[in-house]
């Protein structure tokens, strides 16, 4: 689906590598992790306590992470049968339209994942229902663990600034649950550059729909000629 997405400039560029080696690696992680579990329970009788949990934190990363890179490169599916049957600038007028209804979306899903990761961090969630009007005095969730996940000696310096030097026995919850404000953030900020671009004229879709077939088509051939 990438295949017409094209990079611009090398700060683009390299946005672009870093975002579809962060989802490699992810895939990667949660592959070996299940076969070690696999190989281990069928072959020794015994596995990975943590590996379970782990690959659900993995799969929970994949798909925030992946939704802001399919917007990125107009990769996700839709129906546009209407779109297809009025004019041109009705047209225009309703992409434009789910655009501002997609941003006004993930914004609600960027305050909900700040104001649901910030207490296990010891930060303050925000007031307001639908939008920011301060910061809450919440209550300090962060020596909350993972149950199984175990601490790596590394993020021991954690301990300090988040825990009071507390000792962590497991993974603290807001390493993982990080991904939930990072991941609607980030679906926000490739929402508004969709917008810019269906503004600019520069684009003409939020989605791939019809465009899916040709998409295929397209990895088949570069495939075929690989």
């Amino acid at each position: 689906m990438s295949a017409h997405y094209q990079a611009s400039g090398p700060i683009g560029r390299a946005v672009h590598e870093i975002e579809e080696s962060a989802i490699a690696i992810i895939l990667g992680l949660m592959t070996i992790i299940t076969f070690i579990n696999v190989i281990l329970r069928y072959g020794f009788n015994t596995g990975l306590i943590w590996g379970l949990e782990a690959t659900s934190y993995l799969f929970a990363w994949l798909v925030l992470f992946g939704v802001s890179y399919a917007v990125k490169i107009t990769a996700h599916l839709g129906v546009d049968a209407i779109l297809n049957i009025v004019s041109a600038p009705m047209r225009r007028a309703l992409t434009l339209l789910a655009a501002a209804i997609c941003i006004a979306y993930a914004f609600l899903l960027f305050k909900g994942g700040w104001d649901y990761w910030a207490p296990f961090a010891g930060l303050d969630s925000t007031t307001g229902r639908w939008f920011p009007t301060g910061f809450a005095n919440s209550r300090d969730q962060a020596w909350y663990e993972t149950i199984d996940v175990p601490m790596p000696e590394m993020l021991r310096f954690l301990e300090g600034w988040f825990n009071q030097g507390e000792e962590y026995e497991k993974l603290p919850r807001f390493i993982p649950y990080f991904m939930i404000p990072f991941g609607a953030g980030l679906l926000l900020f490739r929402f508004i550059q969709a917008g810019v671009r269906l503004w600019n004229g520069t684009s003409q879709s939020l989605i791939v729909s019809h465009e899916a077939e040709d998409a295929v088509e397209d990895v088949k051939h570069m495939n075929a000629g690989d």
